[in-house]
């Protein structure tokens, strides 16, 4: 008998366990939560390069601050290219640069703000190739700014070379410039 009720006890145990009254877990598939508008980042878009000019060996400005500041294109000017991995400005980039500088301190622009946007050929890695359209815009922007230009006008960026479109030496040549942009107004 002492050993039907160890043997009956045993079972109301486990029957107790195993019915506790609490269903198993439900598997849920976890639900991302939708972007707020705090988190919800906008890009800029790439630069419209569609109407830029070369203007010398480095540079393609737009047309807008062509017009507006009558800039005068070096008549060797071919396609805007820096040499192959540097960032050094050449004498006419310098002429052209001090045209702007001019028009954006005491000219029609005075007081706009400008785009810099450095960029490089598709050869060698794109974390290179953001890093020398860095530089390349860099070099314009420390030019302007010794002519005056403060830098709240100047935008300092790089493409490097995810817009690039050279396959062969003279196409890797137009790939390598810097696109001086005029900011819309505010």
């Amino acid at each position: 008998m002492r050993r039907m009720k160890t043997t009956t006890l045993a079972l109301v145990l486990l029957a107790a366990l195993g019915c506790s009254g609490k269903s198993a877990p439900k598997k849920t598939t976890p639900v991302e939560p939708a972007p707020t508008t705090a988190a919800v980042t906008t890009q800029k878009p790439p630069p419209n390069v569609a109407n830029d000019q070369p203007v010398s060996p480095s540079l393609s400005v737009s047309a807008d601050i062509i017009a507006a500041c009558g800039i005068k294109v070096a008549p060797t000017s071919g396609s805007p290219k820096f040499d192959y991995d540097k960032d050094e400005l050449t004498a006419e980039d310098r002429a052209v640069l001090d045209q702007i500088a001019t028009c954006l301190t005491t000219g029609a622009l005075k007081g706009r703000a400008v785009d810099l946007i450095g960029r490089a050929d598709p050869r060698g890695t794109e974390e290179y190739n953001l890093s020398l359209g860095s530089r390349r815009a860099g070099s314009v922007s420390a030019y302007l700014g010794r002519l005056g230009v403060a830098q709240p006008q100047m935008s300092v960026t790089t493409r490097g070379s995810l817009d690039a479109q050279g396959s062969d030496e003279a196409s890797y040549a137009a790939d390598r410039r810097v696109d001086i942009q005029l900011q819309p107004q505010a």
